[in-house]
């Protein structure tokens, strides 16, 4: 059997992280088995559509590195195609097909034409909540004879489409997360399959389109366990074979609210904006139910791909915790190769104005990449990069004296050890790190001098913040120059 996976997401916003590990995991086990990824967009809840919200999808995905083999995609130019032999992949394209296929269930008796109201549907619905009955259509329509339907039709009366769900015996799913789940079919209503407006419902376009697109393996988040006995029964009426399932837990807050607007950032474009590079996003979102069984925590997407089966998916609820997610950018970043993080951080530094525009010689990439080292063991996010190496871009740096002055020591002997430190850099020609560090100590020690009582001053007028990096390390980064200009500046502060 050649496996087949899709993702099949409502363009009714951006794409929330919940979306995306759907469709990692949806991914990784289509990779894992050399199989398919598919891209389906249902788009038939047309109250709920977002402007933009397809292509918000698909960037998300193509942004986390998650190639799409077939269905919707997006070309250079930003304009939506489909690619495929199964399509159209766009549900509002496929109006013919849900047509003829719900013809086809109403000559063979498996549906039925329900012409009650909106009001009487929830006179219903009060009825039984009232009465702590279980909630559900009562099958008022479902035996209505063939002429009664067709005068009402034709005397303009609205009418929806309804499933006649088997009212005896148990709907049993083997489902590769959750494991053996029954449902008893006489609790199961007659769901919708069509609507007013003739759009099919999410449950009745879902099994047409994942039969007829060849889908063999339904991967979800666990809301959708409720409606998988009405989906079966579907698929036997129509004489179908059954495809695997497997729905994924909810994904909670440390709160153990469920993961939503209401409670912060929860978009793929939230994380993106925050700085969050997607091999770590990637890395977090894989193990929100799933892991590899050892202590191993740091995976590429390809080694995902090697990695991933639902034998070792959890179905307990995943916590998503930001500060586990941070130790993921932060580690993944410190493993990229620096210049190809300059890359990533350089449109941050463009929109703080830090930079006029992005580098374009490798001469001021390489310039860029030093200055990007400096913070790289400390960023968590992108974010961060601009916000801390500020002060090597600015003309001059605005900070109180006082934090010039080492612990016990005094703003006079702050002053002195500067005016030392200028003099003695001053006559530096080798501007190496190494070279500069190793003789500088030395040079602090040859003067009596504590350490903390030159490097502090130092390190504070360079860089006119409590926390940054070395003193060498700036040094080397802003110039020989710059530095001694700045040791100047510093010294008439404390003048």
């Amino acid at each position: 059997m050649h496996v087949k996976t899709r993702f099949a997401p409502s363009p009714t916003g951006m794409l929330h992280v919940g979306g995306l590990r759907s469709a990692l995991f949806a991914y990784l086990f289509a990779k894992k088995h050399g199989g398919t990824f598919m891209l389906r967009i249902e788009d038939t809840d047309r109250e709920r559509l977002v402007e933009g919200g397809v292509e918000n999808i698909i960037s998300s995905l193509q942004w986390a590195g998650i190639t799409i083999d077939e269905g919707v995609s997006m070309n250079s130019d930003r304009q939506i195609i489909q690619k495929g032999d199964h399509g159209p992949y766009i549900q509002s394209e496929r109006l013919s097909i849900y047509h003829t296929h719900i013809k086809e269930l109403l000559d063979k008796g498996h549906a039925y034409h329900c012409f009650c109201t909106k009001e009487r549907l929830v006179e219903l619905r009060e009825y039984q909540e009232k009465n702590k009955l279980p909630t559900g259509y009562d099958g008022k329509c479902r035996n209505i004879s063939e002429e009664e339907t067709k005068q009402r039709i034709s005397r303009g009366e609205t009418f929806v489409i309804r499933m006649k769900m088997p009212k005896e015996g148990s709907t049993i799913i083997e489902d590769m997360v959750r494991g053996r789940v029954e449902f008893k079919n006489e609790l199961v209503d007659d769901q919708v399959l069509i609507k007013a407006d003739g759009f099919p419902t999410y449950h009745f376009a879902v099994v047409v389109d994942d039969h007829t697109m060849q889908t063999t393996h339904v991967i979800r988040g666990e809301e959708w366990l409720p409606s998988t006995p009405k989906h079966v029964a579907l698929y036997h009426m129509f004489g179908w074979d059954v495809p695997q399932f497997a729905h994924l837990s909810l994904l909670i807050n440390e709160k153990k609210q469920k993961l939503s607007k209401r409670h912060g950032d929860v978009s793929v474009e939230d994380f993106k904006e925050k700085g969050y590079i997607p091999e770590a996003l990637v890395n977090f979102v894989a193990f929100l139910g799933w892991n590899p069984g050892d202590e191993r925590e740091m995976f590429s997407l390809k080694e995902l791909e090697a990695e991933f089966d639902f034998d070792k998916v959890s179905k307990a609820a995943a916590v998503f915790n930001v500060e586990k997610l941070n130790w993921y950018n932060k580690h993944h970043m410190m493993a990229m190769d620096t210049h190809m993080l300059a890359k990533r951080v350089a449109p941050y530094m463009v929109k703080c104005g830090f930079l006029k525009k992005l580098p374009e010689t490798e001469v001021e990439w390489s310039s860029l990449s030093t200055v990007i080292e400096l913070e790289k063991g400390r960023a968590t996010t992108l974010h961060d990069f601009p916000e801390a190496l500020g002060f090597v871009f600015a003309e001059t740096l605005e900070y109180e004296p006082g934090l010039l002055v080492w612990k016990k020591s005094t703003a006079e002997d702050a002053r002195k050890k500067l005016e030392l430190l200028h003099a003695y850099l001053s006559e530096k020609n080798d501007w190496k790190r190494e070279v500069l560090e190793t003789e500088t100590l030395e040079w602090i020690s040859a003067q009596g001098c504590g350490v903390g009582d030159v490097l502090w001053p130092m390190r504070t007028a360079l860089s006119g913040q409590k926390n940054s990096p070395g003193p060498f390390e700036i040094a080397v980064v802003i110039g020989k120059e710059k530095t001694l200009q700045r040791i100047t500046d510093a010294i008439a502060r404390l003048s």
